[in-house]
């Protein structure tokens, strides 16, 4: 079976996406960044790094120090499938991604996105 495109598609060419979509929404590029940090573990640096990198999504995702164990409480529809019931481990964490930028851009408050409480 072919991999989806997304996973050979570079993480740069997806980040202005997320950062565009908070923004129009009054959020910030930081908040953004907080969230890819609280997920994938990565350091600021570490995210620019691969930002310059043009590293691919699955590489992206694959390298990430520590995905963080309560992204299992990640639950909701993205592109009209629920994140919980995606079966494919890489699809499912950039659609934890996806879901957490659709959250921040909802208008949600940082520590219910980033399960703090």
């Amino acid at each position: 079976m072919a991999k989806h495109p997304i996973y050979t598609m570079s993480f740069a060419r997806v980040y202005p996406h997320y950062i565009a979509k908070a923004e129009r929404k009054g959020r910030s590029k930081a908040e953004v960044d907080e969230i890819i940090r609280w997920l994938t573990g990565y350091s600021q640096d570490k995210i620019e790094a691969q930002l310059e990198k043009q590293t691919d999504f699955e590489t992206f995702l694959a390298e990430a120090p520590h995905l963080n164990p309560s992204r299992t409480k990640i639950k909701g529809v993205v592109c009209g499938v629920r994140v919980e019931d995606i079966e494919e481990p890489t699809m499912q964490e950039i659609r934890y991604l996806d879901k957490l930028v659709d959250e921040l851009a909802k208008g949600k408050a940082m520590e219910k996105i980033l399960r703090e409480q």
